[in-house]
């Protein structure tokens, strides 16, 4: 019984989540279809995924025919965040593990999965986190499916305008730390500068997607943690 109301817990707070995760994977499915990528898989590659920025990288580099090992490396720069919230989840677990539920769980653990259960006053547990997963699977593997499904019978420039939500959703979600925080702001500005240099600098543009979409996270982030390094003793003694 115990376990039963967690999980229930776990799906009301994950309810919102889904919601949102479905009308933002709706412009994912479009986009994904606007790429010749059929309904079924764009759903599979959702349900099999659960990550925004991947899959967006990872559409990319599908359409641009790009290699094995530069979708696992891209992957690995681009989801390595993950490694470290799982890593503070897990140390909120009130109980030991085993290893699949730990596999289910770092699956789940997605940006706003993982706010809401460091949110979480008492000590986390397995049901309560598989129910906070469960909504935001489905949500974002339905609408995936409802989107590209949308993309092959909408007018063409239709599907192109709902595939821009994608693009709608990381300006969303980069903008306002940009604004209150300049050192985000500048990894944004590195960031572009470099995506533009790879686009249009002769040599450079002739580098793959994957390997340029890596270049640039790398060296984004490895400048601005150079320039403005994170001062961790002085936080722990305030």
């Amino acid at each position: 019984m115990k376990n039963a109301n967690e999980y229930g817990n776990g799906v009301s707070r994950g309810f919102p989540v889904g919601l949102g995760y479905l009308s933002v994977s709706f412009g994912f499915g479009a986009m994904a279809a606007a790429q010749g990528v059929r309904a079924m898989d764009a759903a599979l590659i959702s349900l099999t995924n659960l990550t925004s920025a991947g899959q967006f990288a990872g559409l990319t580099l599908i359409v641009g025919a790009a290699s094995v090992w530069e979708m696992i490396l891209c992957q690995l720069v681009i989801n390595s965040r993950y490694a470290l919230m799982s890593l503070a989840l897990g140390q909120r677990m009130g109980e030991k593990i085993g290893i699949l539920p730990r596999m289910f769980l770092a699956f789940f653990n997605t940006d706003e999965i993982f706010a809401l259960a460091m949110a979480r006053t008492e000590p986390l547990t397995v049901p309560f986190l598989l129910g906070l997963g469960t909504l935001p699977v489905v949500g974002w593997t339905l609408g995936t499916f409802l989107g590209a499904m949308a993309g092959t019978v909408l007018p063409e420039a239709l599907g192109t305008a709902l595939g821009v939500m994608l693009y709608g959703m990381f300006i969303a979600i980069v903008v306002p730390p940009a604004k209150s925080d300049r050192r985000i702001l500048w990894a944004v500005a590195l960031a572009l500068i470099l995506s533009c240099a790879f686009a249009w600098v002769p040599f450079l543009k002739n580098l793959s997607s994957g390997l340029a979409i890596v270049i640039c996270t790398v060296a984004a982030a490895g400048i601005c943690a150079a320039v403005f390094p994170v001062a961790e003793e002085a936080e722990v003694g305030q």
